[in-house]
């Protein structure tokens, strides 16, 4: 039987860092929290897997190559397409969740 510990997702992170990623679970597939400070942008990047992005809390403003520019906020959840480049920007303090 696994045990159980309850966390906040603030707490995977150190507060200074104004980017941050933490893989928090490993499985069939994977969990990463992140972490965006406000005004701060995190590099184009792409997937080779199709991923799924939450933000916990916070607003965000998610990009990619193919033009699509949206925004999130807590809540709000976005699937990311593999192999297109994206990029996101913090506008307040910001944490998010990406599964893949």
């Amino acid at each position: 039987m696994l045990g159980f510990v309850t966390m906040n997702i603030k707490e995977t992170h150190k507060k200074e860092a104004p980017i941050s990623a933490q893989s928090i679970f490993k499985g069939k597939g994977n969990a990463v929290a992140i972490q965006i400070l406000k005004g701060e942008t995190l590099k184009e990047h792409s997937t080779k897997v199709p991923a799924f992005l939450i933000c916990i809390e916070g607003e965000v403003v998610f990009e990619n190559k193919l033009g699509v520019k949206q925004g999130l906020k807590s809540g709000d959840m976005l699937a990311i397409e593999p192999n297109v480049k994206h990029w996101l920007e913090a506008l307040v303090d910001s944490q998010l969740l990406l599964l893949k």
